[in-house]
């Protein structure tokens, strides 16, 4: 029989996964309990960063559909599960890696799916949720109301929407598209919605 504390912390753990917008997996190695405070606290109230089991983490996974991560769960592992913004705490993790090398980013999970490092790295390397809306407002500035709609979303979602509209001025001729600055899967529906406003923005 499973103990109640071991029970207890998979439920916590499934728990976070669920009500998490992202996670970022890391590895941890030589960090004191002061630098894992330092990281907690540069993450503020949007993220915390939870140190657990490997057997613990697989487990609660499981129990919240998230996977994808076991390849992931290797040597002493600490997830930071993300409720607010994902570029900004992907930003934080990503700075404090480069800052103490005794911390790795292994990867994460966001909008359904796994995440490699890279893709990680990526998300930290968006422009901030600030710059990208102005970007797309200004290209949308014929479809307000579309616009206004997407002051409230994720800069990862605004970032794929940019790329898909950038994208498709290059196919018809405009300026190359930045890539650097969106994740490479932008979703179809994205190109969907950028349409309709580069079609009113033109007219």
């Amino acid at each position: 029989m499973a103990r109640p504390d071991k029970v207890a912390a998979v439920d916590e753990i499934a728990n976070r996964f669920r009500d998490a917008s992202a996670s970022v997996v890391t590895e941890y190695r030589g960090l004191s309990v002061a630098k894992l405070t330092q990281l907690r606290r540069d993450l503020g109230d949007d993220a915390s960063f939870r140190v657990a089991k490997n057997t613990l983490v697989k487990r609660a996974a499981d129990d919240a559909g998230v996977q994808g991560l076991d390849g992931l769960l290797a040597g002493p592992t600490g997830i930071a599960f993300i409720k607010g913004e994902p570029v900004d705490a992907a930003k934080t993790i990503k700075k404090f890696a480069k800052d103490n090398p005794g911390l790795t980013i292994k990867g994460g999970y966001m909008d359904g799916r796994a995440l490699s490092t890279a893709e990680v790295e990526q998300l930290a390397d968006l422009e901030s949720r600030e710059v990208l809306l102005a970007k797309l407002a200004g290209a949308m500035k014929a479809n307000l109301s579309k616009a206004a709609g997407l002051f409230a979303a994720p800069a990862s979602q605004v970032a794929r929407m940019t790329q898909a509209l950038a994208d498709k001025k290059a196919a018809e001729g405009g300026a190359p598209a930045p890539s650097d600055d969106a994740p490479a899967d932008a979703p179809s529906e994205a190109a969907e919605a950028a349409a309709p406003a580069e079609a009113s923005a033109e007219s």
